[in-house]
């Protein structure tokens, strides 16, 4: 089925309008794109079985829930029996052709490979969108969400609720204060994968659920045998749907060092990681970002620094004079380390409970815009309120997509580091062109598909399978801008 068209969209959802009494809040407003604070959104949701779910929990308790979409319905039932009034649906496609007129704002909470599809049709019908972390699964997608929101001036929010939170607050005032010093050196790390990673494609194929339906699951990926090993949950571990433990974290781990550092596109970027294979994300990761120096700000010089990224149980060093017998890790099992040139500034996940290791408590003036309730509902009602504000007036949410999706590229960014380890160099990256400079038309990489490894009398044997050389630069292409498949297209990059 190909994505809907704006002719299939009028000629349809005006019939489906007529059959439904729901009023779209942007018509009980004042002015185009505004809805009273009173009103309430209409919202439809894609992907309601996992953080869909938590994310409607903190939405129904003020707005109207009014479609529901999903490709498991055993897995959406729950959220189905609570929302009895709102429409069903397999395919968010369908939805929007029939209800298009009726909704205000959609919900995107799917597996990561298809949010941006689902969240850039949504934009192109006017339509605000909350979508989960990671914003898209590749460069391109990130770029083409943050362009699209610009142009369609709709509301936008990704689902990293710790932008939100008091402590990256107090991280930005402390950093932009100068408490720590020019900042040339941030760590940060997480104790996930708590899904398997590192794993061979299975063998065979398992029987389809009859409530799945996996040619929607699928999306614009390469279609595969479906297996219980990718779903439900377990499809982050996995390149072709997910990011790995990378994607996963590192958008409420390293919001902080991205917003207090006002960073941009790296310029390097190199990673390692326990074996890796063609299909599966690794079992353990360790990535390290190069930006460049940034214009100074009032009280801080920001100069070039690196952040490194650790995940599967690899560290950082315990700084010089971090207590003895206090763990590194942080809160919810992240951790930052800013080193600055004064002070150590360490935090935990969503930048949460910071702390400088010199034992000094700043107190400084606060600059950044508080929301209640971050992390229980507080994001999601902030992007509510930004939904019902005109566009010419609007106070944007805080991980709207303009911050969202530059800082969404350095996340997947690192996961072309990995995934392209195998070129065993220091990869260049042109930003704003979206590509490698250092690799040469010649060059080759190749990948291990299955781990043969067994031991036979007490010997091992190391018999990988791997995959046959390919151009390097067309791999790392495919990566940057995925080829989907066919009956599924993104809108154009507006200009």
């Amino acid at each position: 089925m190909s994505n809907i068209s704006r002719r299939s969209f009028l000629q349809r959802g005006a019939a489906a309008a007529a059959a439904f009494s729901i009023v779209p809040g942007s018509i009980l407003g004042k002015s185009h794109g505004y809805v009273a604070p009173s009103d309430k959104l209409n919202i439809a949701a894609v992907g309601i079985g996992g953080m869909g779910n938590a994310n409607l929990k903190n939405m129904e308790t003020t707005e109207n829930i009014v479609a529901l979409c999903d490709v498991d319905w055993k897995y959406a039932k729950p959220v189905f029996d609570r929302h009895p009034q709102a429409k069903k649906y397999w395919d968010f496609r369908k939805m929007y052709d029939e209800m298009g007129k009726s909704i205000d704002a959609v919900l995107v909470a799917t597996a990561d490979h298809t949010h941006a599809i689902i969240s850039a049709d949504a934009m192109t019908l006017g339509k605000h969108v909350y979508c989960q972390k990671p914003l898209t699964h590749s460069v391109y997608e990130s770029r083409l969400l943050t362009k699209l929101a610009d142009k369609y001036q709709v509301a936008t929010q990704m689902g990293n609720q710790g932008c939100s939170d008091e402590g990256e607050n107090l991280v930005c005032e402390w950093i932009w204060n100068g408490e720590i010093g020019e900042v040339t050196k941030v760590e940060c790390a997480t104790d996930r994968p708590i899904w398997p990673q590192g794993l061979n494609v299975p063998d065979k194929a398992d029987k389809i659920p009859s409530t799945l339906n996996w040619d929607l699951f699928t999306g614009p990926a390469e279609m595969r045998p479906f297996n219980h090993i990718y779903h439900p949950w377990n499809w982050r571990g996995w390149w072709a749907y997910g990011t790995g433990a990378l994607g996963d974290m590192a958008c409420h781990i390293m919001s902080a060092p991205f917003k207090a550092l006002k960073l941009g596109y790296p310029t390097k970027a190199q990673g390692s990681s326990t074996l890796l294979l063609t299909d599966c994300a690794p079992q353990a990761q360790h990535v390290k970002l190069t930006f460049p120096a940034r214009d100074n700000m009032p009280k801080v010089a920001l100069p070039e620094v690196e952040i490194h990224w650790y995940d599967g149980g690899m560290m950082p060093d315990r700084p010089v004079g971090f207590p003895q017998g206090k763990e590194l890790m942080g809160y919810g099992g992240g951790l930052c380390i800013f080193h600055g040139t004064k002070d150590t500034l360490i935090c935990g996940c969503y930048g949460q409970n910071p702390w400088l290791l010199s034992g000094r408590v700043p107190n400084v003036a606060k600059t950044e815009r508080r929301v209640a309730n971050a992390t229980s509902g507080g994001h999601e009602q902030d992007w509510i309120r930004a939904c019902k504000e005109s566009a010419g007036n609007r106070v944007k949410a805080k991980s709207d997509f303009s911050l969202a999706g530059p800082f969404n590229e350095m996340v997947v960014m690192g996961v072309l580091a990995v995934r392209l380890q195998g070129l065993n160099k220091e990869l260049h990256w042109d930003g704003n062109n979206m590509q490698f400079t250092n690799i040469s038309p010649d060059e080759t990489i190749k990948t291990v598909i299955k781990d043969g490894f067994t031991i036979k009398d007490g010997h091992p044997s190391f018999n990988k399978k791997w995959t046959d050389p390919v151009n390097a630069q067309q791999f790392a292409a495919e990566l940057i801008k995925h080829n989907y498949r066919d009956g599924w297209k993104l809108p154009d990059m507006p200009r």
